[in-house]
């Protein structure tokens, strides 16, 4: 339930469908977690609306007011047979932060795109043999490296991960608490929906993890000094390399042009994306305003102009229809003249599409040439 305004709050309310009994109701106003609770009233009219719709052998999936928005999700198959509610609830904390960052304001993208946010890691070739090598003498094909939620580096277990899990994962080390080891139990609603798997985090230096996914084996005392010693030791100078990556996603001195504000490149093939307001960041709009505006134009194309698997097909033989896919598209947000309002560009190049905030100083005609220019410089990194 969301209530309009940029200071508005907005509210996640998890009921049992047979009972309306609340599990939880979580809110956050202005991005930020607030205690505040919806009413019993509110609550009790939300469920007795469900169980109408029941009788009928109808499904709520959604319903619109003036000043609000209210939806109704399903849970996973162990929600749909509670033996003990107080008990459920109890265990149902455990989501609470990864609940809130959703939301919040979040800084990544992936619940949107629904691709991998990651960073480009300057020595990334490095990283990437150590971790192999760790995975290796762990036992596990699913290892990560991940920085402030964002994946540095992947086995090519971890990253045939099926959505939403691959998203998921990362986003959740990222929104815990730091610590310095962590053993959690977790569901795979892709791959395992009923059995959990073991999820391992080491922090290697503050905001830079380890992850490792795996069954009963190793134990999390396997995991020892020496062991972590031995494979990243070494390569200290570039772990710490990888610690400013999490705003800026890209490593330093990628040429960027001065006019761009804002980014998000998402390869649609291997479901992985690149999402940074980082350049420039001495000039208005603020963060937080920069990822609100490329999250709205994200949603704004996606919807318009460009089909969610584009990159998929394009593969296919009806040369005359994919003739007629757009290729580009921008958006000016006030007076299209030098010096007024901010431009917004989205460029569509085979699996791989850019978008780009920019100052109201870059020429609309010149939008197109930019953003390929850019696509170009970045395809190698993604």
């Amino acid at each position: 339930m969301g209530e309009d305004g940029s200071g508005g709050a907005l509210h996640l309310l998890c009921l049992a469908a047979n009972s309306g009994v609340p599990l939880f109701c979580r809110s956050s106003r202005g991005g930020a977690p607030t205690r505040q609770q919806l009413p019993f009233s509110v609550i009790g009219s939300l469920n007795g609306v469900h169980m109408f719709g029941q009788n009928l052998d109808v499904q709520l999936s959604s319903a619109r007011t003036e000043d609000t928005t209210v939806v109704l999700l399903v849970g996973l198959e162990e929600l749909t047979n509670i033996r003990n509610v107080e008990r459920l609830k109890k265990e149902l904390r455990a989501s609470y932060c990864l609940i809130d960052s959703f939301l919040g304001d979040p800084e990544l993208i992936g619940d949107l795109t629904q691709c991998v946010d990651c960073v480009i890691p300057p020595e990334g070739s490095l990283l990437q043999e150590a971790l192999s090598g760790f995975a290796e003498a762990a036992g596990t094909a699913f290892v990560s490296l991940v920085v402030s939620g964002r994946v540095v580096a992947a086995t090519e277990g971890w990253w045939r991960l099926g959505t939403p899990e691959a998203v998921l994962l990362p986003w959740m080390v990222g929104s815990l608490p730091l610590q310095a080891a962590r053993d959690y139990p977790v569901y795979l609603p892709h791959g395992s929906p009923t059995v959990p798997h073991r999820l391992l985090t080491l922090t290697l230096l503050p905001g830079l993890q380890l992850c490792l996914l795996c069954g009963p084996r190793p134990p999390l005392s396997q995991l020892d000094p020496q062991m972590l010693e031995r494979w990243w030791q070494p390569l200290l100078d570039p772990l710490r390399a990888c610690l400013p990556l999490g705003p800026r996603a890209l490593p330093e001195g990628t040429p960027l042009h001065t006019d761009i504000l804002g980014l998000l490149l998402l390869h649609l093939e291997l479901k992985r994306c690149l999402f940074t307001v980082e350049p420039w960041a001495d000039r208005e709009p603020s963060p937080e305003q920069r990822r609100r505006l490329l999250r709205n134009f994200y949603a704004l194309v996606t919807a318009t102009h460009f089909p969610p698997e584009l990159g998929t097909l394009e593969k296919a033989d009806d040369t005359a229809y994919h003739a007629q896919l757009p290729r580009a598209c921008y958006l000016v947000l006030g007076c299209e003249e030098p010096g007024a309002g901010w431009r917004l560009v989205a460029l569509q190049l085979g699996p791989r599409r850019l978008l780009l905030l920019l100052s109201p100083q870059s020429p609309t005609h010149g939008l197109r040439d930019l953003a390929s220019r850019t696509l170009q410089a970045l395809t190698p990194l993604l």
